[in-house]
């Protein structure tokens, strides 16, 4: 007899960088007992190209991930979600479709990494902030004895997930420019910089990361 496989679905207004995000970690980080799925009240024509550059640089596969609208899961032959996560605070107060199965539902808010300005460098970094929030929180959800918990007992681990921000390095770091690229000062955390590492490297060689004087 194998293990049941609990369906979940990620929302956000655009669908375009954290559910598709969420969608494409919790796939690899549950696979076996998870399957995610995500979807938008109001899809973007396409996916943010940095949802696409972040996943790939952590090792998450990028194919068939899309923007779509939620009205796909919204029909009676639509998979049945077990758990659905609004992870913006728009489509949290929008009236959403009744769910087919009747699925728990939680709000894990994180900020918008899209409408983040300035520099390359500051964009992308907000993208990868937005995805070590998600995978905190879904290693959590992972971690849960799915199998021994009734929905009552369920419901509020799932919205005491929200509460788990992650690392908020970016107050910790600082970019600067010079004749051999951008430095990214940091502070001496071992989280913030693995992250920071993967902000480099998507800048070759031209990018050096430099510890943050104190």
């Amino acid at each position: 007899m194998t293990d049941r496989i609990f369906n979940v679905l990620f929302l956000c207004t655009g669908n375009s960088a954290r559910s598709i995000m969420a969608e494409a970690i919790l796939n690899r980080n549950g696979q076996g007992r998870f399957r995610a799925f995500s979807a938008g009240s109001r899809p973007k024509p396409s996916v943010n190209p940095l949802t696409f550059q972040v996943l790939e640089s952590f090792g998450y596969p990028t194919e068939g991930l899309r923007s779509k609208s939620w009205r796909e899961f919204a029909g009676l032959d639509a998979p049945h979600m077990d758990f659905v996560f609004s992870v913006c605070d728009v489509v949290a107060g929008e009236i959403c479709p009744l769910w087919p199965g009747q699925p728990l539902t939680a709000h894990w808010r994180i900020e918008d990494p899209a409408v983040v300005t300035g520099s390359l460098i500051d964009r992308t970094a907000a993208f990868v902030l937005a995805a070590r929030y998600l995978r905190n929180r879904i290693a959590l959800l992972t971690a849960l004895p799915t199998a021994k918990l009734d929905d009552v007992a369920l419901g509020p681990r799932l919205v005491e997930i929200e509460l788990v921000r992650g690392l908020v390095w970016p107050r910790k770091y600082r970019v600067s420019t010079n004749s051999n690229g951008p430095a990214i000062r940091c502070a001496a955390d071992e989280a913030a910089q693995s992250d920071l590492r993967s902000i480099t490297s998507m800048f070759g060689a031209r990018s050096r990361l430099i510890p943050a004087v104190t």
